[in-house]
């Protein structure tokens, strides 16, 4: 005979009745009260005996029943967790009862121990809870008479499973029911099979929302299989057992509200829970001083961990109730962060004050006050941060937990100086090598905290938690934990592949579509200049992608896709973002795209976000003038607001929003910059966010497949190195750059020596000049000998200096001659000759022959599924060996490079397929109505009336000469499209010279 439901429940009550859970009979309950009456007063008589005693005085012989409606009205205004945990007072009585204890953190207070030890756990199987009809249900704990958790269950043998055990509650189970009040009493209900649990808060009839509470398997969904138990025994064994069920009643359950007043329950998804517990259960063998890397996945509720967590850091005590730590300080640039703090910590102890923020109104020297004068939580940003370090530093008495949460802010381009600057007179190529290297300077407050930490080795009374999603590898190596392998780990992890198949976030590569674009390249010159292969290659795809009418075609391409496929998803509502190589691409995308909505009469707008101001041919454009027409009421801070209005479809991004940005309706996203890494997965995540209904796609100009997937790996399970930095790195650049004899010991000692002198003289300035001058005239000599060894010597000078820097915060150092010779090279590399080529422009010699757009992919709408399965990426680690290659300048014929380039992007196309758009020139500006079309009116109306009139008629005069090449204009639309811009361009250049 095959396990029936009855067996599971009778397994679970086996279990806890093992463990101290008292067993339950449905007749017990009362009906009318929805309590456990007789065991509420049995604990108050045990614990509580005097004040039940005054209480009965007062009330007389109906006491029991002045005591409920007491509690019931104390529950119905407060809610129950409220009621639980900071208990109930009568108005004719001095004392609170209270109606549970927890665990105290010593047995040596005898009576807490006692009082704890008297609350009453109770399995009930089969309860009837209503009086009004027979229906139970399967299992009911209740905790000193108060029905806390109710529970499901179903087996897979008789063919229900955990979806069968939800549809029970939600069509069976009538939310008006007084014991299915939210926060009335039941505090959470749970939905069980022998595989997986779910778990709500809050009964809504077809409207309830379940959630996984499973431990996940593999770093997916599920639960593992345990050797002689069902799947799902840890939730009886580890979670209700009774002091963890205490510890979460009073750390953890929480009600939120939101803005407009609206509250929810919260309780701890699984993978929170154990983050935390181990945690504390770590400090409480190792105390402070260690650091913990908790990497868990967007959709992981990463805020209200970071809430308990420093709730929790700020009272754990050892076994000899000593605080682990003095102060709690989180360092984040989430406002959210700091509301739901307070809102959590305030209801978890009921005392206002514990936390501390340090906010915009405030400086560093007040977060400094606040950490000297003992605050338990205090709330920070990393900007403020780096100068109280120092304070905390001092104070090698006390212990301190930081708690870095790592939030990528949606406006993270508007913190970069680089970035507020106005971009002028620059080339898109040139605009887009700017803000790529801003962009590669941006550092997340992870990132700052490395580098603030990364000298100091003064930090054992410091335990440093980082929160993120994405682990860089000198992340991994400052917080990660060394494992059996010799390699560092996460302390804790919940993958993306689990919170995508438990639905947190959505699979965005589900629907992913690289575009393919096939070009080729003709000269327009005989002979065959030679040139530097890799700038010629550099400057001829420069070419191709800045031809004005690259740009129109994409932006045909992104609206048409949008308006044709995606904009019709979410009943309508659907959004989609373009993301751009630079702000100066994204300036001329606003203006393509707002001119192609107008053309088309397509009855939607685009916003754009950049920052600073961007100034193109003497015009100066900012995101606020750029988005003025569309949106007059905008602002520097409003844009988000903005864009949920529903007439507004696409954003157009630069670097801004990429990151950090939650607008659950965006559905699309088409991608005309080349990520790289971490900077992918969290651009891309911007279509992650849940929404009723949603699908996803992104379309991708720049990236392949096999680049997409690459970047994901390392995230999309665990974060692994391939290798360990190896300290001995530096030893060995110490040598190899000895070896140019550029520099002598005895140099690098009087240096370090001045360096360090607290106050020097003149003198003593100008011999540490000299002694590098020494070095630069040495330097200058081997440049002219050997320039490939010269610069060979520039750079590994870099690489001691970030190894160095990097290294001193992992390993012991203690080699002097190693810091001696850092800071020589810190003021030697300043002085050393700047070097710097002339930029290769081949413009003028090259004429674009072959444009076009390929969707690769079996569905255009949907695009391919490049989704990640069990895809344990590595991060590669930092090695001399894989950064100090220095490329060869090898050269070869133009005509060489452009056939390459043409192998490489001009799969599938002929030669006859090549358009010599310069024999069509001289027929156009040879006629005089067109030339003085061009010279009377604007570009757009030349291009209107040259389409419309001249063009096919044109193009018909040249038939004789490639017949074929005339039909294939004339019935490829888009092949036409673009010879009509491009020609019109050439057009309106020479009549307006």
């Amino acid at each position: 005979m095959l396990p029936k439901e009855k067996h599971l429940e009778e397994s679970i009550e086996n279990h806890l009745v093992s463990i101290g859970y008292e067993q339950g009979h449905s007749q017990e309950f009362d009906l009318e009260n929805c309590l456990f009456a007789e065991d509420l007063f049995r604990f108050l008589e045990n614990t509580q005996k005097e004040l039940l005693d005054e209480f009965k005085y007062n009330r007389g012989s109906n006491y029991k029943k002045a005591f409920i409606d007491l509690v019931n009205s104390n529950i119905k205004r407060r809610g129950l967790i409220s009621v639980l945990r900071n208990g109930v007072e009568d108005i004719m009585m001095n004392g609170k009862f209270q109606l549970f204890y927890n665990k105290p953190n010593l047995t040596t207070n005898k009576t807490a121990y006692e009082n704890y030890k008297q609350n009453i756990f109770k399995i009930t199987r089969q309860l009837k809870y209503s009086s009004r009809h027979n229906n139970t249900l399967d299992v009911v704990l209740s905790l000193n008479g108060f029905p806390v958790i109710v529970m499901e269950l179903k087996n897979q043998f008789t063919n229900q499973n955990v979806h069968n055990a939800i549809k029970q509650f939600k069509e069976d189970r009538n939310p008006k029911e007084t014991l299915f009040g939210f926060n009335q009493r039941v505090l959470v209900y749970f939905a069980v099979d022998t595989d997986e649990v779910y778990m709500t808060t809050e009964l809504k009839g077809d409207k309830t929302f379940f959630l996984p509470f499973n431990k996940g398997n593999n770093r997916g969904k599920g639960n593992p299989v345990v050797e002689g138990k069902e799947k799902t025994s840890y939730l009886w064994e580890e979670i209700l057992a009774k002091d963890s069920l205490l510890d979460i009643i009073k750390r953890f359950y929480f009600i939120q509200q939101d803005d407009k007043g609206n509250k929810r329950a919260i309780f701890p998804r699984f993978h929170q829970l154990d983050a935390v517990r181990k945690i504390v259960a770590d400090l409480e063998v190792n105390k402070a001083g260690k650091n913990y890397l908790i990497q868990h996945s967007a959709g992981s509720g990463k805020t209200n961990t970071i809430a308990w967590t420093s709730h929790r850091l700020s009272s754990l005590h050892d076994k000899d109730n000593n605080a682990i730590f003095d102060s709690v300080i989180v360092v984040t640039d989430r406002k959210v962060l700091d509301k739901q703090l307070q809102d959590a910590i305030y209801q978890l102890e009921h005392k206002n004050g514990l936390v501390v923020k340090i906010d915009d109104d405030k400086n560093s020297s007040d977060l400094a006050d606040a950490i000297v004068n003992r605050a338990k939580i205090t709330i920070t940003t990393i900007q403020k941060f780096q100068y109280a370090l120092p304070k905390i530093e001092s104070l090698e008495k006390r212990r301190y937990a930081v708690i870095i949460d790592e939030a990528h802010s949606s406006t993270s381009g508007e913190n970069m100086n680089a970035l507020k600057e106005t971009l002028a007179g620059k080339t898109l190529e040139e605009a887009k090598k700017i803000d790529a290297e801003n962009e590669k300077n941006e550092k997340s407050s992870i990132d700052k905290m490395n580098d603030l930490i990364e000298k100091r080795t003064n930090l054992g009374h410091i335990s440093f938690f980082a929160f993120t999603a994405t682990p860089k590898n000198k992340t991994m190596q400052v917080f990660g934990r060394i494992g059996e392998d010799g390699l560092p780990h996460e302390f804790h992890l919940y993958s993306m592949k689990q919170a995508i198949e438990e639905g947190f976030i959505l699979d965005v590569l589900k629907n992913f579509m690289p575009v393919s674009v096939y070009y080729k390249v003709g000269k327009k010159i005989e002979d065959n200049p030679e040139f530097d292969k890799g700038e010629a290659k550099r400057a001829i795809n420069k070419f191709v992608s800045l031809n004005e009418h690259n740009i129109r075609q994409k932006v045909e391409t992104i609206v048409d896709d949008f308006v044709d496929n995606r904009s019709m998803w979410l009943e309508g509502r659907a959004k989609g973002m373009i993301v751009t190589a630079s702000r100066l691409h994204a300036v001329k995308y606003k203006l393509a795209i707002d001119q192609y909505i107008k053309e088309k009469g397509y009855n939607m707008k685009a916003l754009v976000a950049f920052s600073g101001t961007v100034k193109d041919e003497d015009v100066e454009y900012t995101e606020v003038s750029m988005n003025k027409e569309v949106a007059p009421d905008i602002t520097d801070s409003n844009l988000p607001s903005i864009f949920e209005k529903s007439d507004f479809r696409l954003l157009i991004v630069a670097e801004k929003y990429q990151t950090g940005f939650d607008q659950p309706k965006l559905c699309a996203m088409y991608v005309d910059k080349k990520l790289d890494g971490v900077k992918t997965v969290q651009t891309l995540s911007r279509l992650n966010r849940t929404y009723p209904n949603k699908h996803t796609f992104i379309l991708d100009f720049q990236n392949s497949v096999e680049d997409i997937q690459d970047a994901y790996k390392p995230y999309f399970e665990m974060t692994n190195i391939d290798k360990i930095t190896d300290p001995n790195v530096v030893n060995d650049l110490w040598y190899q750059l000895h070896e140019y004899g550029i520099y002598t010991d005895e140099e690098v000692n009087e240096f370090a020596v001045l360096f360090y002198k607290d106050k020097r003289t003149n003198t003593q300035d100008a011999k540490m000049n000299s002694l590098i001058d020494k070095a630069v005239e040495r330097y200058c000599y081997l440049d002219e000998e050997d320039e490939k060894s010269s610069d060979e010597f520039k750079k590994k000078c870099q690489k001691y200096i970030t190894f160095y820097n990097f290294l001193i915060q992992i390993y012991p150092i203690k080699n002097l001659n190693l810091l001696r010779l850092q800071v020589y090279l810190i003021a030697l590399l300043r002085k050393l000759p700047k070097k710097g080529k002339e930029r290769l422009d081949i413009d003028d010699i090259l004429s674009l022959d072959y444009y076009k757009l390929q969707k690769l992919g079996q569905d255009e709408q949907k695009g391919a599924d490049i989704s990640l399965y069990n895809g344990e990426g590595e991060l590669v680690g930092i090695s001399e060996t894989a950064t100090s290659r220095i490329s060869e300048d090898d050269e070869e014929y133009l005509e060489d490079i452009i056939q390459r380039i043409n192998d490489v992007f001009g799969v599938g196309l002929t030669e006859e397929d090549r358009i010599i758009i310069d024999q069509y020139e001289e027929i156009f500006k040879s006629d005089k109505n067109i030339m003085d079309i061009a010279k009377a009116n604007s570009y757009e109306d030349l291009v209107n009336t040259f389409g419309k009139s001249y063009f096919k008629r044109g193009i018909v005069k040249t038939k004789n000469r490639n017949d074929r090449l005339v039909r294939e204009i004339l019935t490829n639309n888009n092949l036409q499209n673009y010879m009509i811009h491009y020609l019109a361009e050439k057009i309106y250049a020479e009549a307006n010279r």
